[in-house]
């Protein structure tokens, strides 16, 4: 049935000459004046490591997520490639019985970061690789830093930051991303690797990193969580504060980062749009753990349209100013934009 047209009375004004609507009426004409777009040039994806040949371990607290040995981790990034996603970050998965107070195993050139990072440039040479700088995998205590009489030290953990990311550019990564927020590190870190005759590696810096309730699933995925002793709030940022974001982010760029991060993602869209406002970097947005968690969870409780939910939580982050977003769903969601 047909419901004629309400007559709108003359005192009103009539129908308004402007129109929202107008733009939103049909799919071609909302792509046309679309403010922000997502495509899969946008999508980093991060991947665990672990031990072993022919090995695939699922991680219970991230649905769809698994650790996966070398071998099945180059063809993982090999179906990546295919999608057209331009990087990967490595995590590894250590074993409990090469983890130690130092972390030393951080620095050893053939630790398991190094290898794959070794086999996966070997494979795919065009893809992107990044590596965290930071200790918690190899730290036995949990902490991204060396613990001495129970503080979380800053100078001695930087200088060993600068070894781990040189055996790591050794290794063909081509993103170095401190992640641990020591104070001077990314000066520190640029120093070594142009001493070393890196000067082309790029370092993507953890410029905001909050001390969040969001990470515990990695840890789960890299086996860091159990062995936490204390927490990361002596170093991460306090959730409360948005303008420290803003010197955190300058120190950053004044020492040398090519890149900047703001983890997590979602509930800090706003830290987001104020670092790229404010300097206008390439700025990158981490959809960490907890975030995909959160959403797998009530997508397969059917609360939630997984596909429509992932896309549009990743455009928040291109809306917000992200150049790119770091994601556990980035397989899905190159699937998605490529009509697959």
């Amino acid at each position: 049935m047909t419901i004629a047209r309400p007559q709108v009375p003359a005192a009103l004004g009539g129908y308004p000459r402007i129109r929202m609507r107008r733009n939103r009426q049909s799919p071609w004409i909302r792509r046309l004046v679309a403010e922000s777009s997502l495509c899969v040039d946008d999508l980093i994806w991060p991947v665990f490591v672990v031990e072993g040949e022919n090995r695939r371990e699922s991680v219970l607290s991230m649905p769809g997520v698994e650790r996966l040995s070398c071998d099945l981790l180059v063809q993982a990034v090999g179906e990546a490639a295919g999608l057209g996603v331009p990087a990967v970050a490595v995590f590894p998965f250590v074993e409990a019985a090469l983890k130690t107070p130092d972390a030393r195993e951080a620095i050893n050139p053939d630790n398991l970061v190094c290898r794959a990072v070794r086999a996966i440039k070997a494979a795919f040479p065009a893809m992107g690789v990044i590596c965290d700088a930071a200790l918690d995998p190899f730290n036995s205590l949990g902490h991204d830093g060396i613990v001495c009489e129970g503080e979380v030290v800053n100078d001695a953990t930087v200088a060993i930051l600068c070894q781990q990311a040189i055996v790591q550019a050794r290794a063909g990564c081509d993103i170095i991303a401190p992640s641990d927020m020591m104070d001077g590190r990314i000066g520190a870190i640029r120093d070594a690797l142009d001493t070393e005759g890196f000067e082309r590696v790029l370092i993507m810096s953890y410029a905001a990193k909050y001390a969040s309730a969001f990470y515990g699933p990695f840890r789960d995925a890299v086996g860091s969580g159990g062995c936490l002793v204390g927490d990361k709030k002596s170093y991460q940022m306090d959730p409360a504060n948005g303008l420290e974001a803003l010197r955190e982010v300058a120190l950053d760029i004044a020492e040398g980062a090519d890149m900047v991060m703001v983890k997590p993602g979602l509930p800090y869209l706003d830290v987001v749009r104020r670092v790229k406002e404010a300097f206008g970097m390439p700025t990158f947005a981490y959809q960490v753990s907890g975030e995909y968690a959160m959403l797998k969870a009530a997508c397969l409780n059917g609360w939630l349209d997984y596909e429509r939910a992932l896309l549009e939580m990743l455009l928040s982050f291109k809306r917000a100013g992200a150049d790119g977003v770091l994601t556990y769903a980035a397989l899905d969601a190159a699937r998605l934009l490529r009509g697959e």
